[in-house]
């Protein structure tokens, strides 16, 4: 069986794109290729890959790409906006797409503080996809089945 290619979309591909296409592949690499964008892409944020990393997830070898690394480049079976901007301003036609999903979720950089209020802002968002991500794969199992 093929995996289902999956889109992440969210403005800099900095953090929650970044943790959509990790956590995916975590919990069902064998089932999915997850990939991810940005549309204004920056570099990781570095609380992104520390979250990340406490899951025991390695992003070292991640790095932060724009939309048009895929667009009509690769077919996808579904794209999953993450956040309002994204959801906004991207294209409502995106050739090679089959679905299109829209989760969203707060910008964890958003939020300033101190460096524990802003590790736990991003441990609340990642625990928020990382939920989202088990129950649509759970849900995706089910309707095959």
């Amino acid at each position: 069986m093929s995996q289902l290619r999956v889109l992440f979309l969210c403005t800099a591909n900095s953090a929650r794109s970044q943790m959509a296409e990790a956590l995916l592949r975590h919990h069902a690499g064998d089932r999915f290729e997850p990939h991810s964008a940005g549309l204004e892409p920056k570099e990781i944020n570095p609380y992104t890959r520390l979250v990340l990393e406490e899951q025991g997830l390695d992003l070292s070898a991640h790095y932060s790409k724009g939309v048009r690394t895929y667009l009509g480049k690769m077919l996808f079976a579904y794209l999953v906006t993450v956040c309002a901007d994204a959801e906004e301003k991207c294209p409502t036609t995106f050739l090679g797409v089959s679905k299109r999903l829209h989760w969203a979720f707060d910008d964890p950089a958003a939020l300033g503080g101190t460096h524990e209020e802003k590790l736990a802002e991003f441990r609340r968002v990642r625990d928020l996809i990382d939920a989202k991500i088990q129950a649509w794969v759970s849900e995706l199992e089910g309707s095959a089945a």
